[in-house]
């Protein structure tokens, strides 16, 4: 694309031969100048990284305004995720075991699966994709206790999908001038994203997420360096598990090959004159201890992440990379005041490994109807795993 401020030849320019008054002139560049600055995009708010700097060059043409910035919110790497430990730490085994339960209502309303014949849970039918907002969390379920055979029995997570089966897109559709193959290519990257950061093996085991950063834009200010510092020197300043699902395995290994999935991804037209992708995902990580008890341990995390696949002829951005807006997390059963990068799950006969005590109200890690900002601060424990 040319720059237009070239594209005026030298015969154009003003002189005191020119037909056109001065007074004339000028007003038609202040008028020019006022529509500029009518039709610049306005600031996107986000709820925990967000874009904070007006976008620059709004007196130039279209064709040389930045892409969208990035800075830590209230100037400091402030990432918006809670971890939830197991509620009630464990005192004994006995009272241990029963926190491990996905249900604190006591009894067995539903019926134990434990009890079937079988001793399998394809009994459950699974439930279809979810296609809006929840409105409550899901119902009680057998009190059950997780087993390497069965590792979601007694969760909710039972009748979900099973990996990336969970991340179902939704049908592309033009927005308007943009295009369908664009819509289509935005929620590919977002998904691409999210299953690369949350469900590859190998990143759950540790190890670098290059496919989801990849995805990512790397001309959008500062967000591939803070995210490369927290990968490589983990802090609470720089925590990875801001974005990515990471478990030490040195302490943890998957108890089997199946991480269950359930959410949801919409899209509508962006502020930066693209497509705006919205995705709301919880992930259900069973695991063991290395130390070969075959104890079952579940941690639950939720992301919400907002993203946008600006126009690439209007905006300085990598075409085809995505612009990471706001990100949000929430990781129920994992230790307090561990900040090295890895999710801790508490087990029944293990001590915590955080230094936190538990405090305040309960959650329910599987409820998707709460939304993220409602929380209290500090070391929150769950209602069920």
């Amino acid at each position: 694309m040319s720059d237009r401020r070239s594209e005026q030849s030298s015969g154009d320019e003003p002189s005191s031969s020119s037909s056109i008054p001065d007074e004339v002139w000028e007003q038609f560049i202040r008028d020019t100048e006022r529509d500029i600055r009518k039709s610049a995009p306005k600031e996107p708010s986000a709820r925990a990284r967000q874009v904070t700097e007006r976008l620059k060059g709004q007196q130039e043409p279209e064709g040389w305004r930045t892409g969208p910035a990035w800075q830590e919110k209230d100037g400091r790497a402030a990432r918006r995720r809670r971890i939830w430990a197991v509620v009630g730490l464990p005192v004994a085994i006995a009272v241990a075991v029963v926190a491990m339960r996905p249900s604190l209502i006591p009894g067995d309303p539903f019926g134990s699966s434990s009890g079937s014949s079988s001793g399998t849970d394809t009994a459950t039918s699974p439930l279809p994709a979810e296609t809006a907002a929840p409105t409550a969390p899901p119902s009680a379920v057998a009190a059950d206790t997780p087993t390497l055979a069965r590792p979601f029995a007694g969760s909710p997570a039972l009748r979900w999908a099973d990996g990336a089966d969970g991340i179902v897109l939704p049908k592309a559709t033009a927005l308007g001038s943009i295009p369908k193959d664009r819509v289509e290519l935005a929620l590919r990257q977002t998904k691409k994203l999210l299953v690369d950061a949350n469900l590859n093996p190998r990143v759950v085991a540790g190890a670098r997420p290059d496919a989801a950063l990849a995805v990512l834009d790397p001309k959008q200010p500062r967000l591939l360096d803070e995210l490369n510092t927290a990968l490589r020197a983990p802090s609470k300043a720089h925590d990875p598990l801001s974005l990515f699902s990471r478990f030490d395995p040195e302490d943890v290994m998957p108890a089997g090959k199946v991480i269950k999935t359930r959410g949801r991804i919409t899209f509508a037209k962006g502020k930066f004159a693209g497509v705006a992708v919205h995705a709301d995902f919880t992930f259900v990580y069973p695991v063991v201890p290395v130390d070969g008890s075959g104890e079952v341990a579940r941690t639950i995390v939720r992301r919400v992440i907002d993203a946008e696949l600006p126009d690439p002829a209007r905006y300085r951005v990598t075409p085809g990379r995505l612009t990471l807006l706001s990100y949000d997390e929430d990781a129920g059963n994992s230790a307090c005041d561990v900040n090295d990068g890895f999710l801790h799950p508490q087990f029944p006969s293990r001590a915590p490994a955080g230094s936190a005590t538990p405090t305040g109200p309960s959650i329910d890690p599987y409820d998707r109807s709460r939304k993220l900002g409602d929380r209290p601060e500090g070391c929150g424990m769950v209602s069920r795993t």
